[in-house]
């Protein structure tokens, strides 16, 4: 192979040019729209609130807590009167290294509960006696529910694991050691803590049911997002 072939001629070197060009011209393209993209992206992270849409389903809210009181009613009377003798100091140490410990206070008659097919009213204690959370109005001298729970929204691993053959209808005091609750995070009772909970499985309809949804919608509307976007419960 001499040295003339190895030169490119005028019309191979105008078309390695244009090639280049669109080459070039394509990156800076790209670039731009990652940019934009980008810039479109972080903008997006700030939700616009629909301050008149949180107004109106805080008002409903409040309104189905008032009915949820009236509805519950018997669900209450029977729950509450297991609190005094219930929640309770605990001996630390052993309910830490027990795993998940059940106790059945009043069995129930409905069906087993799954992830999606119940609700519950609860109360959540420390060893020393704290209640760190529950459904009711007043923790000291309660007189109502003001709320209920969503298991299926996803909680903690010992919860799930202690309703497991549990009945809709029954009453359960649930032990939870720190691995199979909030680990090391320092929730609740503190980091490397076990919980208590006195819980009673309810069936997922009516007031309950469209509490918890109400409750949905309202944090959907704090996030920014189309609160009439949620899956609607058919049961």
């Amino acid at each position: 192979m001499d040295e003339k072939e190895l030169k490119t001629s005028t019309k191979q070197r105008v078309f390695i040019i244009l090639i280049a060009i669109l080459m070039v011209g394509s990156i800076i393209a790209s670039y731009a729209a990652i940019v934009i993209s980008g810039s479109q992206g972080s903008s997006s992270n700030t939700p616009e609130v629909d301050e008149a849409k949180i107004a109106e389903l805080t008002e409903q809210y409040e309104a189905k807590q008032k009915e949820l009181a009236e509805a519950s009613k018997a669900d209450f009377d029977k729950f509450v009167k297991y609190k005094a003798d219930t929640v309770k100091a605990y001996n630390e140490a052993s309910a830490n290294e027990g795993g998940v410990q059940v106790r059945d206070i009043e069995k129930g008659s409905g069906d087993a509960v799954t992830s999606d097919n119940y609700l519950a009213y609860y109360v959540g204690w420390c060893a020393d006696e704290t209640v760190f959370d529950s459904s009711f109005d007043n923790v000291e001298s309660p007189t109502a529910f003001k709320g209920v729970l969503d298991p299926s929204v996803g909680l903690i691993e010992g919860w799930t694991k202690g309703v497991e053959g549990m009945k809709i209808g029954g009453i359960r005091e649930l032990t939870i050691s720190s691995d199979l609750a909030y680990k090391d995070n320092d929730r609740a009772c503190g980091a490397n803590k076990p919980l208590k909970f006195m819980i009673m499985a309810i069936p997922r309809k009516g007031v309950p049911a469209e509490l918890v949804e109400i409750q949905m919608k309202l944090q959907y509307a704090y996030y920014g997002i189309d609160p009439d976007s949620i899956p609607v419960n058919e049961e």
